[in-house]
């Protein structure tokens, strides 16, 4: 039998010279917007994408111009804590040098977009000023570690951040690439000279994701990743951590082989264990990862493929110890909390609801300048959180009453005050920046939220919180197939829509209907809305209901996920 070749961007990785390629060259030619191929894909080890502004596409087609390429570039925050001073400098790298926009990612992070190549370089040296990174913000290797970002919630959250800094510290690339791209770092000569002790001169076959959560929030998704760790605390200490393997959002639309699947929970490790652990689940996935096929190359389908007691049976032999049994815990929302909170220090915590994570100053409400003027006089900290919102950490009591005298300026006071749906919502970028993109997403959910806000209301369901997502592709960027509404783009103007995900982000949606037009969305849903504030059960939640009124059958794991795509699903007329 033969066996199958490996991707090309094995080979690519294999013979980069540790991640430098031609990148260099690539960024000294003025000749193009552009990089060529091949550094393409190293660049994201960078924590930086090619990309193009397809709005223009048509237009400069017609006029002989190349595309308007410009970079999305990435920033490395692990557990989404940063400074008033780094929001500031972040904030100034959107006017020098972006599109005049920050982007809060699902993966707590910042995005900065419309980046022209001969500004790379100094956007990623600024970034590295205010004592942040990009690399591994991308690429095939462990990327931003996330972390339950509320400090109210838990006294052991200081703790837990602490190993999300050192998951990322561990599992960050040696190579000198970057800094010698990026930072005119010293060049290291010989290749041979270097070494990747993890990760090895091909790295992962595919990108890899950590997450960690604290019991009852899993706001950060934990069945979602590759690798989650789930606090375990007894009475205010930390006993250690639940592990759970193989989740992962991304599909292809019309392969088989690929579906998102669930995470599954293997054991329990102490504190003192989580790092090495993090590192031989890390060597597994490196060793028997798919590296013919980047579709099926995620942790999620090694586990799928060889069954769990074979992944079980291969990580013990890397630890050179057994896990123990896990350990009882509960979550009951994935959701974030909302407006002012006091912790046990008598500090305070602001929760703001960001639209699509979103950052920037409209004539109507002037967010991004807000920001900027909290953040020039906060003496604590923002948290990024996964939902894409952002809160403003350790407020003094001093400081309380002149930070709030700045909300209302700029109407921020107001920015929690909507509708539970509209509150629980997330988006990916989608059109125009991103390649993958086969319909809206970012642009085209808050339209379509007011439309469903009409429905809602009618219903009397306004504080009554529904999860809704959308990603204008199926890779699924926003964790669509966990909401108890998810909508996949599928074709310009044309969603997938799947019903019955768990509301602490427990179970998998599943399709109700294929390729429905936009405009008969609301028509679609609006019956199934009004149903369930008519019939459901004391307490039930909206994904639960979809699946004892029949709307959708419960929902299963790996391959069975295909089932869903029958190729008689109903289009809504």
């Amino acid at each position: 039998m033969t066996e199958k070749p490996l991707s090309a961007n094995e080979g690519l990785k294999l013979h980069s010279n540790y991640l430098r390629g031609t990148i260099a060259a690539g960024l000294a030619d003025a000749s193009t917007g552009a990089m060529p191929e091949a550094d393409q894909q190293l660049l994201k080890f960078h924590g930086t994408y090619q990309q193009d502004d397809r709005d223009q596409r048509a237009e400069r087609r017609k006029q002989g111009m190349e595309k308007a390429y410009s970079f999305l570039v990435r920033i490395r925050v692990p557990g989404g804590v940063v400074t008033p001073a780094q929001w500031l400098a972040v904030d100034r790298l959107a006017t020098d040098f972006g599109n005049g926009t920050l982007k809060l990612t699902t993966r707590q992070t910042f995005q900065l977009h419309g980046v022209i190549k001969s500004d790379l370089k100094r956007t990623i040296a600024a970034i590295n000023r205010a004592a942040m990174d990009t690399i591994a913000a991308c690429g095939d290797v462990n990327r931003n570690v996330m972390c339950h970002p509320n400090p109210h919630l838990s006294a052991v959250h200081a703790e837990v951040l602490g190993l999300a800094q050192g998951l990322s510290d561990h599992l960050t690339p040696r190579s000198r690439a970057y800094h010698e791209i990026w930072l005119d770092g010293e060049s290291v000569h010989s290749s041979e000279a270097e070494a990747e002790p993890i990760y090895g001169k091909t790295y992962l076959p595919r990108k890899f994701k950590i997450a960690i959560a604290i019991p009852p929030s899993n706001d950060v998704d934990v069945f979602a990743h590759d690798l989650s760790f789930i606090a375990v605390v007894e009475a205010g200490k930390l006993l250690g951590f639940n592990i759970a393997v193989g989740g992962g959002m991304g599909m292809s639309q019309g392969v088989a082989t690929t579906f998102p699947r669930l995470a599954e929970v293997i054991g329990f490790c102490t504190p003192g264990q989580v790092i090495d652990v993090a590192e031989k689940v890390v060597l597994v996935q490196r060793d028997y990862g798919d590296r013919c096929d980047r579709r099926h190359a995620r942790l999620k389908y090694t586990i799928e493929d060889r069954g769990s007691a074979w992944f079980m049976a291969e990580l013990h032999k890397y630890l050179g110890y057994a896990l123990e049994p896990a350990r009882p815990y509960h979550f009951d929302s994935n959701a974030d909390r909302y407006g002012w909170v006091e912790d046990d220090r008598g500090n305070y915590h602001l929760n703001l609801f960001i639209q699509g994570g979103r950052v920037l100053d409209t004539p109507a409400y002037p967010l991004r300048s807000g920001l900027r003027a909290i953040a020039e006089i906060h003496q604590g900290d923002f948290r990024l959180t996964a939902n894409q919102n952002l809160v403003i950490a350790n407020v003094t009591p001093a400081l309380r009453p002149q930070l709030e005298k700045l909300l209302d300026p700029f109407g921020i006071s107001d920015s929690h005050l909507k509708s539970a749906l509209r509150l629980n919502s997330l988006t990916c970028v989608a059109l125009p920046t991103c390649g993958l993109a086969l319909a809206e997403a970012e642009r085209y959910l808050p339209a379509l939220l007011t439309e469903l806000e009409e429905t809602v209301e009618a219903s009397g369901l306004r504080h009554d919180a529904l999860t809704i997502r959308m990603t204008g592709c199926p890779n699924g960027c926003a964790r669509p197939f966990l909401a108890e509404i998810g909508l996949v783009g599928r074709a310009p103007g044309r969603y997938n829509i799947y019903l019955g995900g768990g509301f602490a982000g427990q179970r998998l949606s599943k399709l109700y209907r294929e390729s429905v037009r936009a405009e008969a969305i609301r028509p679609l849903l609006a019956p199934i809305i009004g149903h369930y504030a008519k019939a459901r059960n004391a307490g039930e939640r909206f994904g639960d209901f979809c699946i004892r009124a029949g709307y959708v059958a419960a929902t299963q794991q790996g391959a069975d996920f295909h089932q869903n795509l029958q190729p008689e699903a109903l289009n809504a007329r």
